[in-house]
């Protein structure tokens, strides 16, 4: 763990700056509205299992209006002409998440607790597992959760910080949760911002 916290601290210092810029977006982000929300939702829908960049490509060409009000029946057109993967099966997803549409910050928000939240949208949410969950909660402004993506699996793997398994269930996931949140005390930041450091070092690129 001292190897991945000493790399960490010798981050270079523009690398360290777009980190603390993006930090600061997911904090706005908490303050912004129901749309704002239920968008970064439909975003954390369509990456799962594919990638960010293709997720924020497809979120900036519908945005809000997109993901809320174009007809079912041209859904999956409109997310496969953006360059959605899966676009039939995520549109289907999106649609049944329109129940939330207006209401999802006040719901999540109303629930007291990330952890809770989490739990709600995973068992609410079609198309949203425990990663996509994290993901969309870290980037409205929710510091204390983590994304256990392959990327930082990966990096968790090379430092010696887990074992090798091929799947990451409930139970595991909380228990890798809690080896990142160990490091993330040690380093003295929140949790959702490691996994910005952790991702940076395995792709060399700062997304959300």
């Amino acid at each position: 763990m001292n190897r991945l916290i000493e790399k960490i601290a010798k981050t270079d210092s523009k690398v360290k700056r777009i980190i603390d810029e993006r930090w600061d977006d997911f904090t706005a982000m908490h303050r912004t509205g129901e749309d704002k929300w239920f968008s970064e939702l439909c975003f954390c829908i369509l990456t799962a299992n594919t990638s960010a960049e293709m997720g924020v490509r497809v979120q900036k060409a519908l945005g809000y209006e997109g993901f809320a009000k174009i007809p079912d029946k041209k859904l999956a057109r409109a997310l496969r002409d953006a360059g959605a993967r899966f676009y039939n099966t995520r549109a289907g997803y999106i649609i049944a998440a329109r129940r939330y549409d207006g209401k999802l910050k006040e719901t999540i928000t109303g629930l007291g607790n990330q952890f809770k939240a989490r739990e709600w949208l995973f068992r609410n949410v079609k198309g949203i597992g425990y990663k996509e969950a994290s993901h969309f909660l870290r980037n409205v402004g929710y510091g204390n959760v983590a994304i256990l993506d392959k990327h930082i699996l990966n990096i968790l793997r090379r430092y010696d910080l887990i074992g090798d398994f091929k799947r990451v269930g409930k139970r595991r996931y909380i228990a890798i949760e809690h080896v990142l949140r160990h490091i993330a005390e040690t380093a003295h930041m929140p949790l959702g911002k490691l996994d910005l450091y952790l991702w940076y070092f395995k792709t060399g690129k700062v997304l959300k």
